[in-house]
């Protein structure tokens, strides 16, 4: 995700600021006079500050960003990083309201859905209402209206948000099909480094499937389309495209993340997409060369590992996937056949 620019407030008892013009005067402009500790942290509604003693002069001050209508939040401090997304949702939870709750894009990022494109600072926040109360209408914001009992929610990252299977619904209209895969992926993976504050998976395939059932809204019919294609395993989106890149061929379908071992039964790893019958890895390779020195070795040492023990390993990069797919088949193919895959 990306990172918001940070910068120094300097605090101050205040100070004059010379107001240019044809008769040059001095104004007292309280803008640097410290907040008091309950606005200094967390995001505030104005009408909430406004009769507070500093005044509404000072609530307009350049240490006090207005990302909504209503809303001021303090400018975080250089020595603190914070996520933009998560900042932005900050920003707006104030508002959260009246039956609000963020929905459909925001709420898969709350999931921590891999999506297509990055959060920005000029991204939408998805955000609804549950009926008969009307859509949320400001700047900076895409608002929806949901059926009068709503969707079941949860909190995530503190946050009120619609809960996982109902996040994924309302995708359907938004995403194209293989991204619909690619988040549902994400949702049912129980993945094997556990963390024990955000307790995986966010659902089942059972569940997506039940509650497609009862959905009719749009993009049904591109969710229906995905469902069958859902599976437990896959770790990355890059993981999930190229598995339907494969299929899509008409190529078998792999086990994933998957243990790989040698002819005595000694594991060597897991394998992003393994093929136990013809003895063959499919690896995408990630950014973890240029994140991660250590990763990248270790994951080099495994598959050397898994080559001398015979195994054929085809590695695919950004390119193979996006670009060069085709090479991509051919190169999986020749590694099933040269296995003994007869198609």
């Amino acid at each position: 995700m990306n990172r918001s620019n940070n910068c120094r407030v300097e605090e101050a008892c205040g100070q004059f600021t010379p107001l240019i013009g044809s008769n040059e005067h001095y104004r007292w402009m309280p803008t640097h006079i410290p907040l008091p500790p309950e606005l200094r942290v967390h995001p505030f509604l104005y009408r909430d500050a406004r009769d507070n003693p500093l005044g509404p002069g000072r609530l307009r001050g350049p240490d006090l960003a207005r990302p909504f209508r209503g809303v001021r939040v303090p400018v975080p401090n250089a020595s603190v990083e914070q996520d933009a997304f998560l900042y932005r949702c900050a920003s707006y939870a104030p508002l959260l309201t009246d039956g609000r709750f963020f929905s459909h894009m925001t709420a898969a990022r709350l999931w921590e859905a891999p999506l297509p494109q990055a959060f920005s600072p000029g991204s939408l926040l998805h955000v609804s209402s549950v009926a008969p109360r009307p859509a949320p209408r400001m700047a900076g914001v895409t608002g929806h209206q949901s059926r009068t009992e709503g969707p079941p929610r949860a909190l995530r990252h503190g946050f009120l948000t619609s809960d996982a299977a109902s996040s994924w619904l309302s995708l359907g209209a938004l995403l194209p099909r293989a991204e619909l895969v690619v988040v549902a992926d994400h949702l049912v993976l129980d993945p094997v480094v556990l963390d024990p504050l955000d307790v995986r998976p966010f659902a089942t395939i059972e569940e997506l499937g039940r509650r497609l059932e009862a959905f009719h809204g749009r993009g049904a019919r591109a969710l229906h389309w995905a469902l069958p294609l859902i599976r437990m395993g896959s770790e990355s989106r890059c993981e999930t495209l190229l598995r339907l890149l494969l299929l899509r061929d008409g190529l078998p379908e792999p086990a994933l993340n998957s243990a790989v071992t040698d002819r005595t039964g000694r594991s060597l790893g897991r394998g992003d997409m393994v093929y136990v019958q013809w003895r063959t890895v499919v690896e995408y390779d990630g950014d973890q060369h240029r994140t991660s020195t250590i990763q990248y070795e270790r994951d080099i040492h495994r598959l050397d590992s898994i080559r001398d023990a015979g195994w054929k390993i085809v590695r695919v990069r950004s390119r193979g996937l996006f670009v060069n797919h085709q090479e991509t088949l051919n190169r999986v193919t020749a590694a099933l056949r040269a296995g003994g895959w007869p198609g």
